[in-house]
């Protein structure tokens, strides 16, 4: 009889995934956790629009600096010790950040720039992270072993972890911060455990020039037109996506009515959504071309913004969050799929790092733009920005879409 681990977690994607995949829930669910803690912190220290969206800007910003960095470095060096001790720098900031909370002499400022530290931090664990799976699974099984490290994401990142952490930010400012902390220590833990074969610069070697190396990832990134595609795709989305997201928390408290409970509901409804597509891809994939899906979930997108700019319904709301939540799981499984099935092992790292550069330079400059247009309209403007936008670049883009193929 197989059992339920068996049907999740098949044995020949090997133990060390098992770790990577413990390790991957758990900091999730810290994440989620910290997703919904860090806007309402600074929400409750100011109520400017524009400082409050700058808690988004701080999160998104550290990628966009130092994502290319990062990706040399995992193709350079050990990629697991990369991730220990990125998290071992995040726990220290958060154990900081802990400490002025504690003590009482937290400010607005102190509480942006622990967060832009502990942004940076992640920055190097995630992209070595994502380079670990590769080289642990065989490429036929990626597909199975980025939907498990897809279904932690949506259901503890998205779902469980929000509304924990706006209901331990109910108890007090401090619990949120402190959860993360010990969920990213056992993450420390965990993936300690993993063994990898080896990689990167060996003892002796030459060391490369960085600029020839990263040089080498945009360069392979802007031959291969699949992943050229997304990357170019994700740049532009997320432009307009940043710049409705960036002020989501003063969204749901304004237009929407909720207080800090219902900011991380609405949240968790979008994981739901994850949940949901999480279950239904395979079906999906085997009906549609990814170039198909592709635009379908663009057009989702490009509604979603038109929606919640209209509507005043919590009710409303949280449909449309659910259908955004399958759309966004959907597009996620299958970018990062179609680039670790196409990358050489030695490019993973720069090539991922690429693709970092540009989710987040469009979050940064949407969400900049976010900010100063709900500063000067009201909080339904940056929604009015991105459906617009939405709409002009997915005409644009409409051929580009078909670039991408279910083989590489």
């Amino acid at each position: 009889m197989i059992t339920l681990v068996e049907k999740v977690l098949p044995g020949r994607l090997g133990t060390g995934f098992r770790w990577l995949l413990a390790s991957s829930w758990l900091t999730n669910l810290g994440d989620g956790v910290a997703a919904a803690a860090g806007p309402l912190l600074i929400a409750a220290l100011t109520r400017d629009p524009l400082l409050i969206s700058l808690s988004a800007l701080v999160s998104w910003a550290p990628p966009l600096l130092f994502g290319l960095y990062a990706g040399v470095l995992s193709d350079r060096y050990d990629r697991r010790k990369i991730v220990l001790v990125a998290n071992a720098a995040r726990a220290v900031v958060l154990a900081a950040l802990v400490a002025l909370m504690v003590t009482g002499t937290l400010t607005v400022v102190t509480a942006l720039v622990a967060l832009t530290l502990r942004s940076i931090a992640e920055v190097f664990a995630d992209n070595a992270t994502q380079t670990l799976t590769p080289m642990m699974v065989g490429r036929d099984d990626l597909v199975i072993a980025n939907a498990r490290l897809g279904t932690g994401f949506i259901t503890l990142n998205q779902l469980a972890g929000p509304p924990i952490g706006a209901a331990l930010f109910g108890l007090g400012f401090v619990w949120p911060f402190a959860g993360q902390l010990l969920l990213v220590l056992a993450g420390i833990v965990l993936v300690s455990r993993i063994t990898l074969p080896p990689h990167g610069r060996q003892d002796g070697e030459a060391r490369p020039n960085a600029v020839k190396e990263l040089i080498a990832g945009f360069s392979w990134t802007f031959r291969h037109a699949a992943v050229r595609t997304l990357a170019l795709t994700i740049l532009i989305f997320n432009f307009t996506f940043g710049a409705a997201w960036s002020v989501l928390v003063l969204y749901t408290q304004e237009q929407l009515g909720l207080g800090a409970v219902g900011f991380g509901l609405m949240t968790t409804i979008g994981g739901i959504g994850g949940l949901i597509g999480t279950g239904l891809y395979g079906l999906i994939t085997r009906k549609v071309s990814l170039g198909a899906l592709m635009r379908i979930g663009l057009i989702i997108e490009t509604l979603t913004h038109l929606g919640l700019a209209l509507t005043h319904s919590p009710w409303v709301a949280g449909g449309i969050f659910l259908v955004f939540g399958a759309h966004a799981f959907i597009w996620g499984t299958t970018s990062v799929t179609v680039r670790q099935r196409a990358v050489p092992p030695e490019l993973q790292g720069r090539v991922g790092s690429v693709n970092t550069i540009c989710v987040y330079a469009g979050l940064v400059v949407g969400s900049l733009i976010g900010g100063i247009l709900a500063t000067r309209f009201g909080v339904a403007a940056p929604f009015w920005f991105a459906f617009g936008g939405s709409a002009v670049f997915l005409v644009l883009l409409w051929r580009q879409l078909m670039l991408i193929a279910h083989d590489d």
